[in-house]
């Protein structure tokens, strides 16, 4: 219950009605003051979201854990004890593409930009520590170093050499260089000698040429990592969309293969939210597994570990819609068996079908 306290006039400043208690008995809205601080905003903001109650780890615990039972439960008419399905949705999707965008996902990227730090702190350490000669009798004798001086010394010393087993590291890795794509065009203006004087062996379609086109002119503009960092940003911040309008694609297929008298497309619309909430969260819980193991280093016992955790997520991913779709629509293991298939092959194939189309359209807006 809020903690706000309640005003002393008693007309709702909403609809005017008298509120005698907190809440108004005609709107249902909280007879408080209207000005509220950044804060509770804030808070009121995910309190909407999840609930701050039992009912959002009860949903999370059930999509996770029984596959179907938070759709039978919520179909059943449970409504206020658990997320609303598109509230639910839309809550794990901004959190899961949140969470991805905000951490780095190139260890590369991030030991090259530690080297390039570290040297800027040891350069300058370096050169601020300097030996004073001394002539002493016509000869020339090193002036001795304070003891904090030496141990700074080796300590640097000892940085300069993680750094550079590094640096090698990486060139060994990185040697050699490839292109991200080569298709035997140097440049523009080679393609476009080709095409127009060239035979009808050496020419390319129209549909090939505006791609050839495309490709040299991102190539001539960008390397090969920005290309690959452009086309990776833009389509992980497009993905959601993708999955967004995928998914009344994928409950009508659902309610192809069931009798519709008794399931209404409404129903595999419900089951489409939780099922591909639940793929979000698992990817999010995936993606933080990674996270979490990159920061202990090389193990040989947590690689192992590591390698067991996802296998096991990938397989309750896959495995996960089988029991579903068994659970939810009743039918006998074998029907279920045989309808799940056909219905995992047939989105397999149209999701395959629009990610070379959505890759296209990524494409196509790299500049």
């Amino acid at each position: 219950m809020s903690k706000e306290k309640v005003r002393l006039d008693k007309t709702c400043l909403n609809c005017n009605h008298v509120a005698d208690q907190r809440y108004c008995p005609h709107c249902g809205q909280e007879n408080t003051l209207s000005r509220k601080s950044f804060h509770h905003i804030f808070i009121h903001f995910f309190e909407d979201l999840t609930h701050y109650d039992n009912s959002f780890w009860k949903t999370i615990f059930s999509l996770f854990f029984k596959p179907a039972a938070l759709t039978k439960a919520y179909m059943s008419g449970k409504r206020l004890s658990y997320l609303n399905p598109i509230r639910l949705y839309i809550f794990i999707s901004f959190v899961t593409f949140l969470m991805i965008s905000l951490f780095p996902n190139n260890p590369e990227k991030e030991i090259t930009a530690a080297v390039t730090k570290q040297k800027q702190v040891i350069i300058p350490t370096i050169d601020s520590l300097h030996i004073e000669e001394k002539s002493v009798d016509g000869l020339t004798k090193v002036g001795l170093l304070s003891q904090q001086n030496n141990d700074t010394i080796k300590k640097i010393l000892q940085q300069t050499d993680k750094i550079e087993k590094i640096k090698n590291a990486q060139t060994t890795d990185s040697i050699p260089k490839k292109e991200v794509a080569d298709f035997g065009y140097k440049s523009i203006n080679e393609l476009d000698s080709i095409q127009k004087h060239g035979g009808k062996k050496v020419q390319v379609s129209n549909t090939e040429y505006w791609f050839l086109k495309k490709w040299l002119t991102v190539k001539e503009e960008n390397t090969n990592e920005q290309i690959v960092e452009k086309f990776t940003e833009s389509f992980t911040n497009n993905l959601p969309k993708l999955l967004f309008m995928y998914m009344p694609v994928f409950a009508f297929v659902l309610w192809l293969f069931h009798d519709k008298k008794k399931w209404y497309y409404y129903d595999s619309g419900i089951f489409t939210l939780h099922y591909f909430s639940f793929i979000l969260l698992l990817v999010l819980t995936l993606f933080f597994i990674d996270k979490i193991f990159i920061l202990f280093g090389k193990n040989p016992i947590l690689e192992w570990v590591h390698f067991s955790l996802k296998s096991l997520g990938i397989f309750w991913m896959i495995y996960y819609f089988f029991p579903a779709h068994r659970r939810f629509y009743g039918n006998k293991f074998i029907v279920s068996l045989a309808k799940s298939s056909a219905i995992i092959i047939i989105n397999s194939v149209v999701i395959t079908f629009l990610l070379v189309l959505f890759a296209l359209y990524t494409y196509s807006n790299i500049h």
